[in-house]
Parts: structure tokens; C-alpha cells; sequence
């Protein structure tokens, strides 16, 4: 799998298949305290139709020197160890990290170079991840006007109430993959559910995923993800 950069960020992308044109793109970021490639494996894993590729961008904050652990933006881990230890919940539909719109221009700037590098500018864009990169994904959604095909947001959870309930009136009919451990004990299935409303009331076209396990992508995950992709990669307007 190719390693480079492109504009800020670097990224693993997935060859193309020899034979096989080019005809779309997923773009999957991977979860606070994770190693930049800790999604890498889904390119294999995870079905597609032919000429999908995928490219999985690493965050460009470094937890600990020496050890590849990286994060899209800090978070208080002390006060989210403290709150599950007294298992208290923390609402985080009212919380607006103000780092968010310097790494979602970084991540607008790292589509930009990646999809013009793989002459891809044109095609069918999925976005999504895992955890923290969800939540990327669902800001970059909210605030951006860049085409999506779809977004996939694997046991993410909802920021930014407000302002993510109005960017996302202008993504109506937008598809989203939403999955969840129902026992999920850092991202609550609750504000899970309600981030599901939202994508529901900004009519989106949403496939809800639930399962009994808890911050993980279940193997129900792939199947589901082989449809949501095929649907949208084989549809005449793809």
C-alpha cells in the first residue's frame, strides 16, 4: 500500500487494480490514540466494487514521541477517565473544540491534493471513520460544501449540536452509514441515537446499524458496508 503525502496530511491509499479503471474514492480517518495506519487493513477487508479505491489519512497530532499514537485534535483524557470511572455521562452535543476548523481545513486541503494526485477530482467521494475521525467526518460534512457520495460514521458520537443540525439541511438525501456498540462505554449509544436523529431530521438517506458490543467495528460492520457501497458506487449516478 503507496505511503505519501498529499498537501498536509500524509495518507496509505490503495493501488489501483490493473485492468480496472478508477471510480471512486472512500476516505476513512481513524480514532484518537491510534497508529496512522490503524484502518489500513479495511482496504482489504472491506467490499467494494472495482475501481473503488481507498486512501486512509493519519491525524497529524503526535500523543507520545516515539510511539505512533496520533489524534485529530486533544482531548481531556483525565476528565473523561474521571466521568467513566463515576459513571457519569458527558454531554458532548454541547461541546465545539476549537481546533476543529483548523484540522478540517487540513483535511479539506489533504482531499484536494489526494483526489487531484489520483485523478479523482471528478469521481464519487465517501468520506468517514472511526471514532474521533466520525466526528471529523461529520464536521467536514457540516461545514463544507465538497460533493459527497456518502458518509460513513463508525461508533462516532454527536459535537457541536446546533451547528451540525444546520450544515446538514444542505446535505438532505445525503447517504449515511451509522453503526454503535449498544454497550459502548467511552461514546455513549445514547448520544449515538442522538446524532441518528439529526441525520434523520436533516433527511438524509440513513442506514442504522446497531450492535451488541461496544467501541469496536463488528464483523456485521463489512457486510452492511458491502452494500452501502455497492449501492452507491453501481447506481447510474455514481
Amino acid at each position: 500500500m503507496q505511503v505519501s503525502r498529499f498537501g498536509p496530511l500524509r495518507a496509505r491509499v490503495t493501488p489501483p487494480r490493473p485492468g480496472v479503471a478508477d471510480r471512486g474514492l472512500v476516505v476513512l480517518l481513524h480514532g484518537y490514540g491510534a497508529p496512522g495506519g490503524d484502518l489500513a487493513p479495511l482496504g482489504r477487508q472491506l467490499p467494494a466494487p472495482p475501481g473503488v479505491r481507498f486512501a486512509f489519512p493519519e491525524a497529524p497530532l503526535e500523543l507520545m514521541p516515539g510511539y505512533d499514537a496520533r489524534a485529530w485534535w486533544p482531548i481531556d483524557v483525565a476528565a473523561l477517565e474521571a466521568a467513566l470511572s463515576a459513571g457519569t455521562h458527558r454531554d458532548r452535543g454541547l461541546e465545539d473544540p476549537p481546533e476543529l476548523p483548523q484540522v478540517a481545513a487540513a483535511l479539506e486541503a489533504f482531499l484536494d491534493a489526494l483526489t487531484a494526485e489520483l485523478g479523482l477530482t471528478q469521481a464519487p467521494l465517501v468520506l468517514g471513520g472511526f471514532s474521533q475521525g466520525a466526528m471529523l467526518s461529520c464536521e467536514l460534512a457540516a461545514r463544507s460544501a465538497r460533493p459527497l457520495a456518502g458518509l460513513m460514521v463508525l461508533s462516532g458520537t454527536l459535537l457541536a449540536a446546533e451547528r451540525w443540525a444546520e450544515g446538514f439541511k444542505a446535505r438532505a438525501g445525503l447517504p449515511v452509514l451509522q453503526s454503535h456498540g449498544r454497550s459502548d462505554p467511552l461514546l455513549s449509544f445514547a448520544d449515538a441515537e442522538r446524532l441518528k436523529a439529526l441525520f434523520e431530521a436533516a433527511a438524509t438517506r440513513h442506514t442504522w446499524l446497531p450492535f451488541h458490543g461496544q467501541h469496536e467495528l463488528p464483523r456485521s460492520l463489512f457486510e452492511a458496508t458491502g452494500s452501502f457501497l455497492g449501492d452507491l458506487f453501481e447506481s447510474p449516478d455514481a
